[in-house]
């Protein structure tokens, strides 16, 4: 019994040392608000609809692109401001292990153009603007069970 309290020392140190706040902390880090209209001529002119298609943009032809991704839909978590900027500025951060071997290099990294030195910040900023609200959350009601009794 006397390791417990050792153990619940260590989680709480472990814990409190997930919320660190030193250099490689994004504690402060704000940019401004984008523009949705902008965001939208950027997904374009960007050619990001080369292989994604989103709300109020059709990808150019589907059946010719390399990879072909729909962007936004809905799913049971939120889909953050922070994970759409990482997923454009770095593509490869975290692909999916059921994602199919050719729709990756042979690295197995993304094969999205890196975009890093022709966007400007604010066209990064109006694309995420852009994408964000097209990412709908689903409340998922867990099913309720009848209670079992044993008679």
């Amino acid at each position: 019994m006397r390791t417990f309290p050792g153990f619940l020392l260590l989680i709480i140190a472990v814990t409190l040392a997930a919320c660190n706040r030193g250099p490689d902390s994004p504690r402060g880090f704000s940019l401004p608000e984008g523009h949705y209209d902008q965001g939208q001529d950027n997904f374009v002119s960007l050619g990001c609809n080369n292989c994604h298609a989103a709300e109020g943009v059709d990808q150019i032809n589907p059946e010719e692109a390399i990879v072909s991704f729909e962007l936004g839909g809905v799913s049971p978590r939120v889909t953050t401001y922070a994970e759409l900027m990482t997923s454009i500025i770095n593509p490869s951060h975290r692909l999916s292990y059921r994602l199919p071997k050719k729709k990756s290099n042979v690295d197995g990294e993304s094969l999205m153009e890196n975009y890093n030195d022709v966007m400007t910040v604010q066209q990064l900023i109006d694309l995420v603007a852009y994408l964000q609200p097209q990412y709908k959350v689903i409340v998922v009601n867990p099913h309720r069970y009848r209670s079992y009794r044993h008679e």
